[in-house]
């Protein structure tokens, strides 16, 4: 853990993802770019599609062998793209750490939780297995496990889902990594159990310093646990910025559509949800211009023309719209 305070810990630059599909070639991350210092956090927010989990995948060297990765990915200056999986596998579960959306996939259920969340500590810092039990068990302790020192040898199947979740975090934090990745920590667990879970990785990030990418498509999740965030569709970064910039000003049609069709509390039994009309495109059709033309409500001719640029509507607060003048004026309040 060096370099300054003031130095971005990763830094993303015009990061691309080809990936192989059945329909031939496909474009799923195209030109993102940010970067973070030790302890901020930022969330990736979007549609199923629009390229959250590549983005983080590419992070965590985790692509299939047949995708073609283009750009720049930097972890305190070192750079990751085209690094070997042998390199990789020192920094995964070390120094950059993912927690995945459904937990009873992420852990292995032939092997004990005990074993699993021993073993990058094992693997990255050489300590005896009964160090790395010792240790094991006082994390499932820290993220709330209950009786964990007599469940350590229990399997994956003898919890319940957000339980199990407390142990992938549990795994993912072993070797304290700078980087922490949450990739839909919460979907696959009840409404109940949700917020728990929000609240122990937000303390754990705090306590611990790291920097935090936390990926959801759900805009209160983001709104409420981000300094930062990007809006994603298409593969592409729509609008970024601070958290509260975001919400207060959303400039781009895409980022109103998503506000529009939250559920509202105290909404009137019945009360049909706003939708955002049309489909995601498929990866391996993006069109020239825009990718959110086909379904979006002041598009021109000339949105179709081309990629629109990131266009500055504030500090730091980027749109990649060319009718943000008329987006703006119609933009919804964050307190509506």
């Amino acid at each position: 853990m060096n370099g300054s305070a003031n130095a971005p810990l990763i830094e993303v630059k015009d990061l691309g993802v080809r990936l192989n599909t059945s329909r031939g070639p496909a474009q799923a991350v195209r030109g993102v770019s940010f970067s973070l210092r030790r302890g901020e956090t930022l969330g990736l927010v979007g549609e199923s599609g629009c390229g959250k989990s590549v983005t983080a995948l590419a992070l965590m060297g985790l692509l299939p062998d047949s995708a073609v990765v283009s750009g720049s990915i930097r972890l305190e200056g070192s750079e990751l793209v085209g690094l070997s999986d042998a390199n990789y596998c020192k920094l995964r579960g070390n120094r950059i750490s993912m927690i995945f959306q459904e937990p009873m996939t992420a852990l292995n259920p032939m092997h004990t939780i005990g074993r699993q969340v021993a073993e990058p500590l094992r693997r990255h810092t050489g300590c005896s297995a009964g160090e790395a039990r010792k240790q094991a068990i006082a994390l499932l302790d820290r993220v709330g496990l209950p009786d964990a020192a007599r469940r350590v040898d229990a399997y994956p199947h003898q919890f319940s889902g957000g339980q199990r979740q407390r142990i992938t975090i549990a795994m993912a934090l072993a070797c304290q990594p700078d980087v922490l990745i949450a990739d839909e920590p919460t979907t696959a667990l009840d409404v109940t159990i949700q917020g728990q879970i929000l609240d122990l990785i937000a303390d754990l990030v705090e306590e611990r310093g790291m920097s935090m990418i936390l990926i959801s498509h759900d805009l209160g999740v983001i709104a409420e646990n981000v300094q930062r965030m990007m809006v994603m569709y298409g593969g592409t970064v729509v609008e970024s910025g601070e958290t509260n910039a975001v919400f207060t000003r959303m400039g781009h049609p895409y980022t109103q559509g998503l506000f529009r069709a939250r559920p509202k509390l105290g909404a009137r039994k019945g009360t049909r949800l706003t939708t955002i009309a049309g489909t995601v495109p498929e990866l391996a059709d993006l069109p020239a211009g825009c990718t959110f033309a086909d379904r979006c409500g002041i598009v021109v001719e000339r949105c179709r023309a081309a990629l629109p640029p990131a266009v500055d509507v504030g500090a730091g607060h980027g749109v990649r719209c060319i009718r943000t003048d008329v987006s703006m004026a119609s933009a919804p309040r964050a307190g509506a």
